[in-house]
């Protein structure tokens, strides 16, 4: 199965929260883990407003890090393509999603994802009217 997970849902491997659990159940079904390239700024920027805010160490940040990092390696990037941003143009126009959750679907879309997950409503919405299976995470 190729699971695509967004930046949010990503996210849950590294810092253990509600749905963390389901996040590595879809991750180790999954065959394939697919990424927008925008995935790895969103994360090390929620790890950094984490280390920030005191809620994770200087060492939980390192270890968090590499283990995205390492991660990262065996994903599928997908990249912001002309057609990613014509299908995230059309999810705008038919959806009620910010433009980044918006360019998640599209590049889920595009890389033929069997499965998108995330934990926001609006944009399972979203992928689900453009014909993706989803699950909340």
């Amino acid at each position: 199965m190729k699971a695509y997970l967004d930046s949010s849902s990503f996210a849950k491997r590294f810092v253990e929260e509600a749905g963390s659990d389901r996040v590595e159940r879809a991750c180790s079904q999954a065959s394939e883990l697919g990424l927008s390239v925008i995935c790895v700024p969103e994360v090390m920027s929620a790890l950094n407003r984490r280390k920030r805010e005191h809620t994770l160490t200087a060492v939980q940040y390192r270890e968090a890090k590499e283990r995205l990092l390492d991660d990262v390696r065996d994903a599928v990037i997908v990249n912001l393509t002309p057609s990613v941003i014509g299908s995230a143009i059309r999810i705008l126009e038919t959806s009620s999603v910010r433009a980044m959750d918006a360019l998640h679907v599209a590049c889920a879309l595009e890389w033929g994802a069997d499965l998108f997950a995330s934990s926001d409503d609006r944009q399972l919405k979203a992928a689900k009217k453009v014909g993706l299976k989803t699950q909340r995470i």
